[in-house]
């Protein structure tokens, strides 16, 4: 009788071993099937753009810059305060004032006649 308790011991422990390799095998399977659904999300999603183009040159008169000037202290400082101009750079302005712009509501014109203002203050 005691032979037959520790063959179905051994057999208990040899499914419990064969069981728990089929886990491991699933759970790989899954992980990397995870994995590879993730990466190919991240890859199929579309980049952000980022402000990396060259800067606009400066196109507007003294009068058009003295006019960004106020606009950029007016309509801007309606909703934060007033960032330094020489606190960014150029290409930074770029993109700052491509995402700001719409919100103020200005047109094109007013657009670059801040842009321009931002760009020329001195440091």
């Amino acid at each position: 009788m005691r032979h037959c308790k520790i063959n179905t011991a051994e057999n208990f422990v040899i499914a419990f071993q064969h069981e728990n390799i089929n886990l491991n095998l699933n759970m790989k399977k899954l992980l990397l099937a995870g994995s590879f659904v993730g990466l190919l999300s991240v890859s199929c999603t579309p980049k952000s753009t980022v402000a990396t183009e060259a800067p606009k040159s400066v196109t507007s008169t003294a009068d058009q810059i003295a006019q960004g000037k106020t606009i950029y202290e007016n309509a801007c400082k309606r909703c934060h305060d007033l960032p330094e101009p020489t606190r960014y750079t150029s290409v930074q302005w770029v993109g700052i004032m491509n995402s700001m712009a719409p919100k103020a509501k200005l047109n094109d014109e007013q657009h670059q006649w801040v842009y321009d203002y931002v760009v020329t203050v001195k440091k």
